[in-house]
């Protein structure tokens, strides 16, 4: 299955089924899950990149291991809404991952979602800088995959003829 909206991809997916959101960074990527009913994200590993073959292989094992029927890729767009390098690199690593893997899969706006956990880690969380290294890459796909289930939640409301009480 291709890149697709987030509307296509609410309609691909089955009722229920757990959902990986990954963080693609350079030397890492960040790996979030959520529960089978889309509620809440949670930060799952850092894989360490090396060569594509056997990211894939480790994200594949994950996507197993979980059940997933989904995944959201974080979109590295920058802040001025343009899509340079970075991007291309996220659509061509998305490409070559669905071919190997036919899954639903949305790419998702990631503007500021690792300068905002990082401010939730050192503010709220109070972590050090060592540890912060450790979980900021996870957290970030968490905080990715969040703000989709929270528009996949918005979108499947907006889409029901029952009012909501």
């Amino acid at each position: 299955m291709p890149q697709v909206s987030l509307p296509e991809f609410l309609a691909a997916l089955p009722r229920r089924g757990a959902l990986l959101g990954f963080d693609l960074g350079t030397r890492t990527i960040g790996v979030a899950a959520c529960d089978v009913s889309w509620r809440i994200a949670t930060p799952v590993t850092t894989v360490r990149r090396t060569k594509f073959g056997a990211d894939a292989k480790v994200l594949q094992a994950l996507i197993d291991e979980r059940g997933a029927v989904g995944l959201v890729l974080g979109l590295p767009v920058e802040m001025d809404g343009s899509q340079g390098s970075r991007c291309q690199s996220t659509r061509a690593f998305a490409q070559n991952f669905l071919a190997l893997r036919d899954l639903p899969l949305v790419l998702w706006d990631e503007r500021l979602s690792t300068a905002a956990v990082e401010r939730f880690l050192v503010g709220e969380a109070d972590l050090s800088r060592a540890k912060r290294a450790q979980v900021v890459d996870r957290a970030a796909a968490a905080y990715i995959l969040q703000g989709a289930l929270d528009a996949l939640a918005r979108l499947a409301r907006s889409d029901d003829d029952t009012p909501d009480f």
